[in-house]
């Protein structure tokens, strides 16, 4: 069964979207999506909320779609991925990790 990672966070102050953004690009995205665990990981923007004007609670999401939770435990004890994890850390704040499984 997959399981399916929703991660939600903010930017810490003094930390840019276009920093962030061509990090994750070059370096997240592709490492991750790199993992044997991993079926497929996504970045996501928030643009607004449905029928709103406020602002969004979190300014990004990501979607890790993992086959196997234990080989994926193996792949992030890595020192790649524990310097990717470090970085993405540094910019990061409010951050929550969302494990789920699909209904139905």
């Amino acid at each position: 069964m997959t399981t399916r990672i929703i991660a939600l966070f903010n930017l810490k102050p003094g930390i840019s979207e276009a920093d962030y953004e061509a990090w994750a690009k070059a370096k997240d995205i592709p490492t991750v999506n790199g993992l044997k665990s991993v079926d497929d990981f996504a970045v996501f923007k928030s643009v607004g909320l449905l029928g709103s004007d406020a602002k969004p609670p979190y300014a990004y999401v990501e979607i890790i779609d993992v086959n196997d939770m234990t080989q994926f435990g193996a792949d992030v004890s890595t020192s790649t991925m524990q310097a990717i994890a470090a970085e993405f850390q540094a910019m990061t704040d409010d951050l929550a990790f969302i494990l789920t499984d699909k209904l139905g």
